[in-house]
C-alpha cells in the first residue's frame, strides 16, 4: 500500500479515492461482490487472469481500507467468505460507470482502427 488516505492533503481527493481503489485489479474484484457474497474460489474462477497471490494482496488491501468484509467460520477446512461493506457497495454506481466508459473507449479504438 501506498501513502495512507488520511495523511493526504485535502486538496488531493482524486489521489485519496485512486489510493483505495487503483489498480488493475481491485474494481474487478469489488464489481464481482457486488452480486453478493463471494468464496475466494469463486473470486479466482471469475477471475482467471489474477494469480491466487495477487487476489489475496488485493482482498487484504480493500479489507484493510474498508470495502470488503472477510468472514471466517470455525470449520474444518477454514469457510472464509468475503462480502461487501457499505463502503464498497457505495462505489456500485461509479464503477458501473466506469465499466460504460471503458466498453465505449474499446468500441471507439475498435472503430477508429477499421
Amino acid at each position: 500500500m501506498g501513502e495512507r488516505v488520511e495523511d493526504m492533503p485535502e486538496y488531493c481527493t482524486i489521489e485519496a479515492a485512486m489510493e483505495v481503489v487503483g489498480g488493475k485489479w481491485k474494481l474487478a474484484i469489488l464489481k464481482h461482490l457486488f452480486a453478493g457474497t463471494q468464496r475466494f474460489g469463486q473470486l479466482s474462477r471469475a477471475m482467471p487472469s489474477i494469480t491466487p497471490r495477487m487476489l489475496t494482496r488485493q482482498l487484504r488491501e480493500l479489507e484493510a481500507d474498508g470495502l470488503v468484509l472477510r468472514t471466517v467460520y470455525p470449520e474444518v477446512p477454514p469457510k472464509v467468505e468475503y462480502s461487501l461493506t457499505e463502503i464498497g457497495r457505495s462505489l456500485e454506481q461509479i464503477a458501473g460507470l466506469l465499466e460504460d466508459w471503458g466498453q465505449w473507449y474499446r468500441d471507439r479504438l475498435t472503430s477508429s482502427a477499421k
